[in-house]
Order: C-alpha cells, then structure tokens, then sequence
C-alpha cells in the first residue's frame, strides 16, 4: 500500500528516502556525504559485468586523455539511490550523473569527459 502513499509515517514523503523507506536518516546523510568524497569519477553498479566492462571503458578513456584520476567503483544500493540512478551502470563525473543504463564505448566516454571537463 506505500505505493498509493498509505502505510507512510506522517509528514514523510517518497523524496525523503533514497529507497522507498527502507533506510534511516542517518544512511542517507552518509549516501548523500559519499557523493562528494573520494575520486571525481565513479562508476555505479553492483560489479556486475557490464558494470566492469564500464570501469574499463572509463580507464582507457582516461589513459586517452592523459588525464590521472583514480575511479571509484561504489556498489552499495544506497549510495547509487542517492544520485537518482534506478538502472545501473553508471557514469558520475565531478558529481553529475552523465550516463546510465547503458555501457558506453571508450569513444563515448572520451567525449563526456571532454565536454564535462573541457
């Protein structure tokens, strides 16, 4: 019945969690604080294989570019809720969300990091 809004604490709305309900306040403030730590250019997924195939892809971009940032592989629900990412993997550079549900090619990453980073 949340689905319909029934079964919620009062005043609490969907966009008060990043998952529906499942998770405190304290989890989202760490979800919400793990989007602006760590390397600038992260891959969202659970590790899976397309999610792998997209880190690579990244890393040869980068290589590419000659451009030295490490990519931090986050895999924990919560914090890929927090960036509004439903469909995995994704690509967040300098905090946006550039790309999702989709492996992108090595070319294509090279053009996102060129146009995000000038």
């Amino acid at each position: 019945m949340a689905l319909f809004g029934l079964g919620k604490k009062k005043g609490e709305t969907k966009a008060d969690c990043c998952c529906g309900g499942n998770c405190d306040a304290e989890r989202m403030a760490k979800a919400k604080a793990a989007q602006n730590e760590g390397a600038s250019v992260k891959i969202l997924g659970s590790g899976c294989a397309k999610c792998n195939e997209l880190e690579a892809n990244t890393k040869a971009a980068l290589e590419q570019l000659d451009m030295n940032n490490e990519i931090d592989h986050v895999t924990d629900f919560t914090q890929i809720a927090s960036y509004g990412v439903m469909s995995t993997p994704a690509l967040v550079v300098d905090g946006k969300v550039e790309a999702f549900g989709k492996v992108l090619k090595t070319e294509e990453v090279v053009k996102i990091l060129q146009k995000v980073r000038g």
